[in-house]
């Protein structure tokens, strides 16, 4: 019986954070500012994330959670990247 709850609510998971990226792609698309965008951006390396790491729960591997590691350190890095860029025009100094 457990089984079957946590098989259900990992696919409820993936759903919702595949409609987050949805609303995220809106608002990187329709975003007013270039700010809006970086957090749009924010939102979808996030829940990217959260999805490879669904898909590691449901399929038992390693190789998921390595995957969104590396996705969380690549869009840790943009996110401040692109802060600087938009604070001073420039990354490097």
């Amino acid at each position: 019986m457990s089984g079957l709850i946590l098989s259900w609510s990992i696919t409820i998971a993936q759903v919702l954070l595949l409609a987050a990226m949805a609303c995220a792609a809106i608002r990187v698309m329709r975003g007013p500012r270039a700010q809006d965008r970086v957090l749009a951006f924010d939102a979808m390396y996030i829940a990217s994330m959260l999805l490879l790491l669904t898909f590691g729960i449901r399929s038992g591997t390693t190789m998921y959670f390595e995957a969104a590691l590396i996705i969380a350190l690549l869009g840790f890095v943009s996110t401040v990247a692109l802060a600087k860029f938009l604070m001073r025009g420039e990354v490097i100094e």
